[in-house]
């Protein structure tokens, strides 16, 4: 049976994780307000910024700004994006 949370992101009760994502009190929030859907466009636009801001995950700072983005992103605040990115026509 699935797992289902109230989703911080989107405002409604979708599945949930399977798992934390994170070690920690940080992966357990994800795991408890974050559902799977957000979770994976987290992860397409988290490449976007890597790709397109040249982010190297070595450098503590890139990984700071990261976690940051992410924060944005889950919470609704305005978040980076790629600059130039059209998104495919549906």
């Amino acid at each position: 049976m699935t797992r289902t949370i109230m989703c911080r992101k989107y405002h409604k009760e979708l599945p949930g994780l399977e798992r934390p994502p994170y070690p920690g009190a940080k992966g357990q929030d994800i795991f408890e307000h974050i559902s799977e859907q957000a979770w994976g466009d987290w992860l397409k636009h988290q490449t976007l910024l890597i790709n397109e801001k040249r982010l190297n995950m070595m450098n503590a700072e890139d990984r700071k700004y990261l976690q940051g983005e992410m924060d944005k992103f889950f919470s609704g605040e305005d978040y980076a994006k790629a600059d130039g990115y059209v998104p495919p026509a549906q």
